[in-house]
């Protein structure tokens, strides 16, 4: 049976359609994927992505213990900063890509894909020697607040000067009466905050938020759009676009890896994949024949395949059919044309430089 999140109630309340996602049943969409994602475009979405993971270090070298398994640098970063990192096996793919939360040297909190809950707690376990790990997964309910009008929004509700918390930087404090951590990130490509709060404190947070945004057009959203409003962004998805068997080099991350900060699970591989040079790149495409692609479709040239299809959707805002996929990368250029395999028609297409643009 499908997990819960404390949402689900909510969600099953306002008629939303509901999905067996990573094993969790969420809503992927309410009044439709379009309309969800163009409202997070123009004015505001409010997603439960209470499914998200969280693991969580403390003590003594929780900094160095946390830093030396990915590859974005905390060491770097200021306490009340967010970093975007690869977390890596030993052959340089992704276990996961994470947010780290850096509280103090002596606190880092992970944000994980809900697929990898388990797999990523045990992976950190077993290769940091020094701080262990504890997964806090279901200590914490997470809402995302996404759209032009989510800072506005969410300031009726809250102390926190909003002006001062910038793009992946995060603060403590309560929103309608909640205690969150309040964190402007995303995966929509808009100004928004996530918020963790207590799960039995979620539903509370929800109808607040929703109250207080639905004059200014404030909606309930779900996968669907989430998917669609990533996939204009080239935004990658976990178990789609990366993968074990994929490397943030290949999957155009590479500025994800800070080659500066020392040792990290990983490096020997992404070093020796630098130096022999990137066999293959993930690249953004549009449509030049009418078709949508879709994950696995195959990607080729004329009488040959080259790579597949791993994300595809037809743009709502940029309105297109659009794709994200893997091709030698001699054929990553913008400008190259590709075919794309629907369902045994071969459809013209062109690599374009990313995100999307109308």
């Amino acid at each position: 049976m499908a997990r819960q999140t404390p949402l689900n109630r909510v969600h099953r309340a306002l008629g939303a359609r509901m999905v067996d996602f990573a094993g969790w049943d969420m809503p992927v969409q309410y009044a439709g994927v379009v309309a969800e994602h163009e409202a997070v475009r123009t004015a505001g979405g409010l997603f439960d992505v209470s499914h998200m993971g969280e693991i969580e270090f403390r003590g003594d070298g929780a900094l160095e213990s946390a830093n030396a398994l990915i590859t974005n640098d905390l060491g770097r970063a200021a306490d009340g900063q967010a970093v975007y990192a690869g977390l890596l096996n030993h052959q340089g793919g992704f276990v996961d890509d994470v947010v780290a939360y850096r509280f103090s040297p002596e606190h880092i909190l992970f944000c994980v894909n809900a697929s990898n809950r388990e797999k990523d707690f045990a992976w950190m376990s077993e290769n940091t020697p020094r701080v262990k790990p504890v997964n806090r997964s279901d200590d914490f309910a997470q809402l995302a607040i996404q759209g032009p009008k989510a800072a506005s929004i969410l300031q009726t509700l809250t102390d926190l000067p909003l002006e001062r918390i910038g793009t992946y930087r995060f603060r403590e404090g309560t929103v309608a009466g909640v205690p969150c951590i309040v964190s402007r990130t995303g995966y929509t490509g808009e100004d928004g905050f996530e918020l963790y709060c207590p799960p039995e404190r979620a539903e509370h947070l929800w109808n607040a938020l929703l109250e207080a945004g639905r004059p200014v057009g404030l909606v309930p959203a779900g996968l669907g759009a989430r998917d669609t409003l990533r996939t204009e962004m080239k935004y990658a998805l976990y178990g789609n676009d990366i993968d074990d068997a994929h490397t943030p080099l290949e999957a155009g991350l590479g500025w994800i890896v800070k080659w500066d900060k020392g040792e990290f699970v990983g490096r020997p591989a992404l070093a020796a994949q630098k130096s022999a040079g990137v066999q293959r790149k993930l690249v953004g495409f549009e449509m030049r024949e009418p078709g949508i692609p879709r994950h696995g479709y195959a990607i080729g040239k004329p009488g040959q395949p080259v790579g597949e299809v791993t994300s595809g959707t037809q743009g709502p805002t940029v309105k297109k059919a659009i794709g994200i996929g893997y091709v030698p990368a001699a054929l990553a250029a913008e400008g190259t044309p590709l075919e794309i395999d629907i369902r045994g028609r071969a459809v013209r297409a062109e690599v374009v430089k990313t995100p999307f643009k109308r």
